[in-house]
């Protein structure tokens, strides 16, 4: 709950129009800390694009999310205005109750308004009051109280955050449920950053990934149990399991051979979600429609029935939690408690609440004002952050059961064994199926980083996503196999193929077993060509992992982690640790550093990026780095000084000219001669058609080549690797992105400089036959495939994989390649 004090409030106060009142609001959170003078313009400009009047006098001014960093803490501010003000055509405001919100604090004040806004004896008596302590009682329960400070408490811990996808929403949850549990107030500082620790909404915001370091604090009666209690809790992982989910670019360890039947009916392409192969009839999955009718009622009335549906939500979250955690485990099951904090909104509430004073019902309101984010979230470019819709729609499905008095669906009806089909599924739909029964899924809709992906995988249920709506007109009961690894599903196979499928599965957990028994050994062709296996990380905490797993060395660091999530750029003394500590870690073996590879599609706050529509094509990669130099010149400092700790190599991003890499390379030699460093190989990343096309002129230049194969597909078609539509399309495996990659290997072959390769398609067992075949001597990949993709280079000769790779390189299509 947020804390207002007595000079965040103003009575008596005056003023000639909506926007002179809202400025001296915004003055009240300016001289209380809360803002910088700048969100006072972003607070008008959102009255240009919202409207902020709630009813009964009052209206919420708040600012644009975009301005959030203009935010120093969480702030209330209230203006009196007893003679009132137009703030739109036939609308008087008395109480101007402007918001900052940094994080979820306001939420339980907003309720509060909420309450008062139903009672029009309450808002007379604040719009007179002469005492500010009844406006802070009316809104926080409480007499006026000091407001927190920013600096950090006394007593504190520092701690390294190790979960594989840092402090994300679930490991997050469990922080703040930790924390809520005790009366000490405790803060999260991330950088420069801090965070109150019982809001989850601020915990998120901060952005921490793996391998960053927070500082934790406390101030309280109980401040030494909360702390010691909270670094035991990220010690163990904060509810995270302890392996690792797929990442959405990483293929399941064994991946399937290229099978396919010899007689299906049909084929349906789509996104492999969840590893595995799924033999069972097809069933439908129907979800029923809510019809939700305006329903005006008593404001005040409508107000309470909202609230009540918000705490029934609730509370069958916190069961469905409980249930999940029984059967999953307590990672998976946090996504339950991520969803309760969809319901902590505080603009989703408000606009609930404001449609219902505009005269509208609670179901209506609530339902308009849950498909508006729902649809604002499925047009985001981020692929992650669109299919959090599916999350959100789920939750708002289940407050608008409560206030229609509909029941919750029951156990879907299945008799058997069944793969089973549907538009789309929500995480409460996956996380109530029983595995046993449930095969496998395919949605027409959905992507793998969904929270139902995550669940199914969980499950071990094989899952294919975005196949398309045809199939949703697939009879129940017809007979199929389902390839999650691949993301295939084969309609009505012979009885033949469906016996092959079966020892198939027998088969894959065998090769599973025997590669990772032989992960150790190098990766060498029956007569005798070496192929160097790295593996791509961000973090020397990840070292052991991926040598455990059979590394060779480190192909790809991505040092994007340093520069994300924090107000200003590391220094270069913090990226010389980072980058030192990798080295160290790898103790003499390899390590290619790639330099800083963000743009426009990533927040920056130093940088002040501007949205790009077309952010592929825009200022990213070296072309960001040419344009901010003194970014630029500092990396390149830290990694020269880095190279005293172990054999390093520079590789530059997204070259598309032979200016790019003159100018890059200008930049590094002159770094280099001031710290009087010793030469280090300067490479390039492959990844748009005019590198290819100049790969020979720059083959004279470069020290070798790493082929981006995830970007070079993309550019090179002319389709987003990410898109729900077109991801099945935009294949590493045309005959298109061979001939570029073959055409780079000649050039730098002809030059006597090596080829390497970074992308997903050296995680793919075919990908990485066919690389090897085209004369790359270096693959580097994510850890769960290194010991399948060095099994599979002992399996075969080179000079059958060369054979393989010219055979791939005349053919037409991409499905033509996968038959091979």
């Amino acid at each position: 709950m947020i804390r207002i004090t007595e000079q965040q409030v103003r009575l008596q106060a005056q003023a000639e129009d909506k926007q002179g009142a809202i400025r001296q609001a915004g003055d009240l959170l300016v001289r209380s800390g809360c803002i910088e003078t700048g969100y006072i313009d972003s607070m008008l400009q959102r009255e240009q694009v919202a409207n902020t009047y709630l009813g009964n006098g009052i209206a919420i001014p708040h600012g644009l999310p975009r301005d959030q960093e203009l935010i120093h803490r969480t702030g209330i501010a209230v203006l009196q205005l007893p003679a009132g003000v137009i703030w739109n055509p036939g609308e008087i405001v008395h109480l101007v109750v402007a918001i900052a919100a940094r994080s979820d604090e306001h939420i339980d004040a907003l309720r509060r308004l909420t309450r008062v806004l139903g009672d029009m004896a309450a808002v007379e008596r604040l719009i007179h009051t002469t005492d500010p302590r009844d406006i802070i009682e009316a809104l926080t329960g409480e007499r006026p109280a000091t407001p927190s400070a920013v600096a950090d408490y006394t007593a504190f811990f520092e701690a390294v955050i190790q979960n594989r996808t840092g402090l994300h929403a679930r490991p997050a949850t469990r922080f703040v449920e930790l924390a809520r549990g005790f009366q000490a107030a405790i803060r999260v500082r991330y950088g420069e950053r801090v965070a109150d620790g019982k809001s989850l909404i601020a915990l998120l915001q901060l952005g921490v990934e793996r391998g960053a370091t927070i500082r934790v604090s406390a101030e309280g009666p109980d401040a030494a149990q909360a702390l010691a209690t909270l670094q035991e809790a990220i010690a163990a992982g904060l509810g995270d399991e302890l392996e690792p989910l797929p990442a959405r670019d990483e293929k399941i360890p064994g991946a399937v051979p290229r099978w396919a039947p010899r007689s299906a009916a049909a084929i349906y392409s789509g996104l492999g979600a969840s590893g595995g192969l799924a033999i069972a009839p097809l069933q439908r999955y129907r979800r029923e429609r809510l019809e939700v009718a305006d329903q005006p009622g008593n404001p005040a009335s409508e107000g309470l029935a909202l609230q009540h549906a918000l705490d029934a939500a609730q509370a069958e979250l916190d069961q469905l939690y409980e249930e999940v955690r029984a059967r999953l485990g307590s990672s998976r099951a946090a996504i339950f408690r991520a969803h309760r904090e969809f319901l902590q909104d505080a603009e989703l509430i408000q606009e609930a609440v404001r449609l219902i004073y505009a005269g509208h019902g609670a179901a209506w309101a609530w339902q308009q004002a849950i498909s508006r984010r729902v649809n604002q979230l499925q047009q985001l470019d981020d692929p992650v952050l669109a299919g959090r819709a599916v999350d959100l729609s789920d939750v708002g499905e289940r407050v608008l059961r409560h206030l229609l008095g509909v029941s919750a669906p029951g156990a879907f009806p299945i008799s058997g064994p069944v793969i089973l089909v549907a538009d789309d599924l929500t995480p409460s739909d996956t996380a109530a199926l029983d595995p046993d029964i449930v095969q496998g899924l395919c949605t027409a809709r959905g992507g793998p980083t969904s929270h139902t992906a995550i669940i199914a995988r969980s499950q071990g249920i094989p899952a294919v996503v975005a196949a398309g709506e045809g199939v949703l007109a697939l009879a129940d009961g017809t007979p199929a196999i389902l390839d999650g690894f691949n993301g295939r599903l084969y309609v009505k196979p012979s009885e033949a193929d469906l016996a092959e499928a079966r020892t198939l599965q027998v088969q894959l957990q065998q090769q599973e077993e025997a590669a990772q028994g032989q992960r150790f050994a190098p990766a060498v062709t029956r007569d005798g060509h070496h192929v160097e296996i790295a593996a791509n990380i961000n973090r020397a905490e990840e070292v052991p992992q991926a040598l455990a797993a059979g590394a060779e060395g480190v192909g790809l660091m991505r040092t994007e982690f340093l520069f994300l999530g924090r107000a200003a750029p590391p220094s270069e003394d913090e990226q010389y640790a980072a980058y030192c500590a990798m080295a160290r870690a790898l103790n003499g073996r390899p390590l290619i550093i790639r330099t800083l590879d963000i743009g426009g599609d990533k927040q920056v706050p130093y940088l002040e990026l501007s949205a790009e529509d077309s952010s592929f094509l825009g200022l990213r990669g070296i072309r960001l780095c040419l344009v901010y130099p003194d970014l630029f010149v500092t990396q390149l400092r830290a990694l020269y000084r880095a190279a005293a700790c172990g054999p390093i190599s520079i590789m530059f991003p997204m070259i598309a000219t032979l200016e790019d890499f003159a100018q890059a390379r200008e930049y590094a030699e002159r770094v280099r001669r001031e710290l009087n460093a010793p030469r280090l190989p300067l490479g390039m990343m492959v990844e748009v058609p005019s590198a290819v096309l100049l790969a020979e002129e720059f083959a004279a230049e470069v020290d070798f080549f790493s082929i981006g194969t995830n970007d070079l597909t993309q550019y090179t078609l002319a389709m987003d690797r990410l898109h729900p539509q077109l991801a099945r399309q935009a294949d590493a495996l045309h005959p298109a992105v061979l001939r570029m990659i073959a055409r780079t290997v000649e050039a730098a072959r002809a030059a006597g400089k090596w080829v390497g390769v970074c992308g997903g398609m050296a995680s793919e067992p075919l990908g990485a036959a066919l690389l090897v075949g085209l004369g790359v001597s270096e693959l580097s990949m994510t850890i769960p495939s290194l010991a399948t993709i060095k099994a599979q280079i002992r399996s075969r000769s080179l000079a059958e994989l060369q054979q393989l790779a010219q055979r791939a390189l005349r053919c037409r299509t991409a499905e033509e390649v996968r038959a091979l």
